[in-house]
């Protein structure tokens, strides 16, 4: 679990940097959050996963928020939490399964990526002016989006990348064996009795 907690708090310093950096238009929506959240939902200790994956997702978000002079609450932070309580619910789904759990992980994986695309996508054709309340103004948010910004197809593309990525670094990250200290024989370990 070590190593994985790990990764939660460098993804979220990686969120935080992104922002720094001067949010690099190649890299927009390749983020660590959903892999994190369906992850852990997957992995962690029940109790764990709301502090350890939650907690530091509304730290970053409550930072980006204000490095972007963007409201704390709005329609579109309440649907990407929204896609993020659905993620959360799929890897505890993911928790259930005993027999091919890892392609299940992935499968969720892909599945969650859609379905923020989709609802976070139609969120905003119904809340922007700017699309026609029609099925081409709706094709249109799911495709080219507005003028003057990457497609949303962009925007789609570099999720399913990131949410694969991050969720096979994850598993990485819980296969590396923590060894507090070398074993050694008599120290640390019961004691055999012998038979006399």
């Amino acid at each position: 679990m070590l190593p994985a907690l790990i990764l939660i708090l460098a993804a979220t310093l990686y969120r935080i940097s992104y922002a720094l950096a001067g949010s690099p238009g190649d890299w927009t929506n390749f983020s660590p959050v959903a892999a994190i959240l369906l992850c852990s939902a997957a992995y962690l200790p029940r109790k764990a996963v709301l502090l350890v994956a939650l907690g530091p997702l509304v730290v970053a978000d409550l930072f980006l928020n204000a490095h972007y002079h963007a409201p704390l609450i709005d329609t579109g932070i309440l649907a990407r939490y929204f896609c993020f309580a659905v993620i959360l619910l799929l890897g505890f789904i993911v928790r259930t399964q005993h027999q091919y759990k890892v392609l299940s992980l992935f499968l969720s994986t892909i599945a969650g990526s859609c379905f923020f695309y989709l609802f976070t996508n139609t969120q905003s054709w119904i809340a922007l002016p700017e699309y026609t309340k029609t099925a081409q103004g709706w094709w249109q948010a799911m495709t080219v989006g507005l003028p003057g910004y990457p497609s949303t197809l962009f925007f789609f593309r570099n999720t399913v990348l990131s949410d694969l990525f991050f969720t096979a670094l994850f598993l990485a990250a819980q296969a590396i064996p923590v060894n507090s200290r070398a074993r050694i024989p008599g120290v640390g370990s019961p004691r055999i009795r012998q038979k006399t």
